[in-house]
């Protein structure tokens, strides 16, 4: 349709770049793993440039598993294949410096003309009211607490444990000592142990809600962790705020998100067998009071840093845009 106006075609990517890169390759990893997945599924993809620290296991459903006649799985597979033939130029919901060498020079390869500008969330203004919008007062809440006390979970508006993972969570939760924020939907409570909610509501040590202003939440001093599912606006509103991560993936590109989380930028942990109370306390410790947690944090603070270089004046995010504009503006 772009083409038949004279207009150029220029697709936004909200998902990771690594993301993008593993549909870009999707008929090459087809012909390499075969359908032998599951039994490969621990294999690093070494034969696949850029994507070297990504096991099997972590790539997106519908590029070598699943059902892939899938809608969704035939519309990603359709855009790998057309991108490269097609885009004028590709916007990513990333920053300059956060992918790895390997992953941009494999996508430029493919696509010459992406332009990172992300986090998207931060092109929104200021003063747009998103992050005063705080109708249980998860804030007000969060001041009562010291900097970089809190434990905030969030497992998105689609993702959700199983019950019995519920429980082992909130158990774990409770167990660790800690406060923490968690934004749950209401018709999961009934899923929660008996007596859960009363014992942390009059402990003060813990606050459930139905919803919670993530960027504000992850913004203010107090969080110290971030219990996620990985799910990529989620990380990037983590990285933005140099809060470390324990991610617990479900679908999609969620575990190819917490590979990167916490084996290629390294501030964060990822359960590769589902949540325990054990794991959970062990995880929510060691962020917010352990070496290993400290040094997350600080890898963290690192690419908050440069997020925010990214988008100060004259910064590489700014630059991009400004490219993209042109572009899209492009008789």
């Amino acid at each position: 349709a772009a083409a038949s106006a004279g207009a150029p075609w220029v697709p936004v990517w909200t998902a990771a770049s690594c993301a993008l890169l593993a549909h870009l390759r999707t008929d090459a990893l087809r012909e390499d793993v075969g359908d032998q997945a599951a039994k490969m599924a621990d294999e690093l993809l070494i034969s696949h440039p850029g994507l070297a620290r990504y096991r099997v296991r972590d790539l997106p459903d519908g590029v070598v598993s699943g059902d892939f006649n899938y809608v969704i799985n035939l519309l990603l597979h359709r855009m790998g294949q057309r991108l490269p033939r097609a885009a004028a130029a590709v916007a990513l919901n990333a920053f300059p410096g956060l992918d790895p060498p390997e992953v941009t020079a494999a996508l430029a390869e493919i696509l010459p003309n992406c332009l990172p500008f992300g986090p998207y969330h931060l092109l929104l203004p200021k003063d747009d009211g998103v992050d005063t919008a705080d109708p249980h007062g998860c804030l007000a809440w969060l001041d009562r607490h010291p900097a970089r006390g809190v434990a905030y979970v969030s497992f998105g508006t689609v993702a959700s444990p199983r019950p019995d993972e519920l429980r082992e969570l909130a158990a774990g939760l409770e167990c660790s000592g800690s406060p923490f924020l968690w934004s749950l939907r209401e018709d999961s409570w009934p899923l929660l142990p008996p007596g859960f909610l009363d014992r942390v509501t009059s402990a003060g040590s813990g606050l459930v809600v139905p919803w919670a202003p993530q960027v504000a939440v992850l913004r203010h001093p107090s969080a110290g962790a971030f219990v996620t599912h990985a799910g990529w606006a989620s990380v990037l509103e983590g990285v933005s705020s140099g809060v470390p991560m324990a991610c617990r993936p479900f679908f999609g590109d969620q575990r190819m998100n917490a590979r990167s989380v916490a084996h290629v930028w390294g501030f964060g942990a990822a359960f590769e067998a589902g949540m325990t109370r054990a794991g959970v306390a062990a995880a929510v410790e060691e962020l917010l009071r352990g070496e290993e947690g400290a040094r997350m944090r600080a890898r963290a603070q690192e690419l908050q840093a440069a997020v925010a270089e990214a988008f100060g004046p004259g910064g590489a995010c700014r630059k991009n845009f400004d490219k993209f504009v042109q572009i899209v503006c492009r008789a």
